[in-house]
Order: structure tokens, then C-alpha cells, then sequence
């Protein structure tokens, strides 16, 4: 087992590709998890066993904000929980390459534990709304609901592009080449990163600044989802034979 420094060196070396991945990704959770995949391949975990660890933190900081009043204190653990947990879910997979031990069911188990975070998450904003929140109108407690279908969609059918894309490229003539990375995506992709809507928990002590955030970063994602169906569906069509 090499030193730490070599571990990192090679994790560095293990990245996936930075096409179509925000600058907080790029920057601040990818390098995270690289330390993080360090740690646990120090301390023999394996990529499933940093999923779960994941999952702890993350599920754990969402059953708080459903069962805990709002304050500013529970902000600061909720935000510093889910940021702790998106960070081991990018070093699942760091170390999955580092060891070459990543395989289907390590790849179904983090799909199933990001769905199931997409999923809680609004649900969890939803259960604070009616349990804690002095709300304007109940239409309010509409808006949750709403997030969750607009992030659960544009989750599952940007697996389904990736796999049908895969699919079809399998039996696509080689030759093709990849679109350079454009830092100018990078930043417009910021809005719609997991982390970035992890800040907004920071606002929980302040309940209408939390509703107002929310309620933006919710219109924000729904227009993304817009962009992104049409992107798709267009590339998807693009790859029909004949």
C-alpha cells in the first residue's frame, strides 16, 4: 500500500472526463473525494462500503431537516453533512478505478442511493414546510413536490441518454472525437450541481429567505430540465440508423 501522496497521484490520474461537469464539481467536490478516496483505500474500505458512508451522511442530514425545527445551527450541520456525503459519493467511484474493483452492482448501488437522495430530500423540505413552517399560503407545500419531479426526471433520463447513447455508439464506425471542455458550461452548469443547492440549506434559520432561495433554485432546475429533455431527445434522434 503506497503513501498517501502516491495514493492521490494516481486517483489524479484516474478522473473522469470534466465535459459537462460544473466548476464546483470540477474544483471543490471532485478534489474532496480524491482526499476522501485516499483515506478509505488507506483504511481498506471497499467502493460499496464508501457508497453506504455516503449514504450515512446524507440520509442522516435529511431526516434532520424533516424531524429538527429550523435553525441556523441545523443549517450549518445539515449543509456541512450533505456536502460531506456528495464528496464519498464521488469517491466511490475514484476508488473503484484506483483499485479496479468497481463492477454493475457498485454502479446500481450508487444510482440507488442518489435516487433515493433526490427523492428524500424535497420530501424532507416538504415534511419541515407542514411541520415547522409559518407559510404564506399552503400552495407552498406544492413547490417541494414539484422540485422532486423536476430533479427525479432530469436523473433518470440522464441515465437514459447516457446508456442509449452508449448503445448506440457500440455499433457506431470509430473515428468520432470528443467535444473540448468548455469552462463557460462549467459555470452555467452551476445552478443545477447538487452542490451548489446543498448552500441553501445554510438559509434554514431564516425561513422565508430558505422559501425564497428554494423557490428559486426549484425555477432554475425546471428550466435546466427544459434544456436539457430537448438536448437529449435532439441527440438521441441524431443517432437513429438510416
Amino acid at each position: 500500500m503506497g503513501s498517501t501522496g502516491t495514493v492521490l497521484r494516481e486517483l489524479r490520474g484516474a478522473q473522469k472526463s470534466a465535459k459537462g461537469v460544473s466548476l464546483y464539481s470540477r474544483y471543490v467536490n471532485r478534489p474532496a473525494g480524491r482526499v476522501l478516496a485516499a483515506g478509505a483505500y488507506r483504511a481498506g474500505l471497499t467502493p460499496n462500503q464508501v457508497t453506504l458512508v455516503s449514504a450515512a451522511f446524507t440520509y442522516a442530514a435529511l431526516a434532520a431537516v424533516a424531524l429538527v425545527e429550523p435553525s441556523w445551527t441545523l443549517g450549518l450541520a445539515v449543509y456541512a453533512a450533505l456536502a460531506v456525503g456528495f464528496a464519498f459519493d464521488s469517491a466511490d467511484g475514484q476508488l473503484a478505478r484506483l483499485t479496479g474493483r468497481g463492477g454493475p452492482d457498485g454502479e446500481w448501488l450508487d444510482h440507488v442511493v442518489d435516487c433515493g437522495k433526490l427523492l428524500l430530500v424535497h420530501a424532507a423540505v416538504l415534511i419541515s414546510f407542514y411541520r415547522f413552517g409559518e407559510l404564506p399560503s399552503d400552495a407552498w407545500l406544492l413547490l417541494p413536490l414539484g422540485f422532486q419531479l423536476a430533479a427525479v426526471v432530469t436523473f433518470c433520463a440522464g441515465l437514459l441518454r447516457e446508456q442509449l447513447g452508449k448503445a448506440a455508439a457500440a455499433g457506431a464506425p470509430a473515428g468520432s472525437t470528443a467535444a473540448p471542455v468548455s469552462r463557460v458550461r462549467a459555470v452555467g452548469l452551476l445552478p443545477a450541481d447538487y452542490g451548489v443547492f446543498c448552500l441553501v440549506f445554510l438559509l434554514l434559520g431564516a425561513p422565508g429567505a430558505f422559501r425564497a432561495g428554494y423557490a428559486a433554485l426549484a425555477v432554475v432546475h425546471t428550466l435546466f430540465l427544459a434544456a436539457f429533455l430537448t438536448k437529449w431527445f435532439r441527440e438521441l434522434r441524431a443517432l437513429r440508423p438510416g
